[in-house]
């Protein structure tokens, strides 16, 4: 196992979209059925945080700049990939920045074939009905910490 202080943290974005009634956005990674989570994405060189999380909503679920708005932002999330793996052969976690975003458009008005297809489907919850057996266990400290951070649920 690489020693946490020696991991090179990928920067990333991730975002929760939020309808007016307070339902979050979760969409079902294509190749784990079962496996829930928020649109997510690596920070390109030359992008900041903001750039980065407005061009991955529009490439993974086709969502349009002009449909959201940023309620919130919150730095420093980190995971580290499981067995040593390495991204890009160099990084062996994610820093994230995630993003609450009210969203103003209808379920017409997502293509999940936007550019290379991510997601399986999707679906509106409760931000308390999220359930952490829904992704990898190598980031569910991270969602639960996010859950907790953005709508005071602890999913403990």
């Amino acid at each position: 196992m690489i020693p946490p202080e020696t991991i090179v943290y990928r920067p990333n974005v991730a975002a929760i979209l939020q309808r007016e009634n307070g339902d979050i956005f979760v969409a079902e990674r294509i190749n784990i059925k079962g496996a829930w989570q928020f649109p997510q994405g690596g920070i390109d060189e030359g992008e900041n945080a903001e750039t980065a999380l407005f061009r991955e909503l529009e490439e993974e679920i086709g969502v349009k700049r002009e449909m959201l708005q940023i309620i919130q932002r919150r730095d420093g999330y980190r995971y580290a990939f499981t067995k040593g793996r390495l991204k890009y052969g160099i990084y062996g976690g994610q820093e994230q920045a995630y993003f609450l975003c009210g969203f103003s458009g209808a379920d017409i008005d997502f293509n999940l074939d936007a550019t290379h297809r991510e997601f399986a489907g999707f679906r509106w919850i409760k931000p308390a009905d999220f359930d952490l057996d829904w992704v990898p266990k190598f980031k569910r400290q991270v969602y639960r910490q996010v859950m907790l951070d953005f709508f005071g649920i602890d999913l403990a």
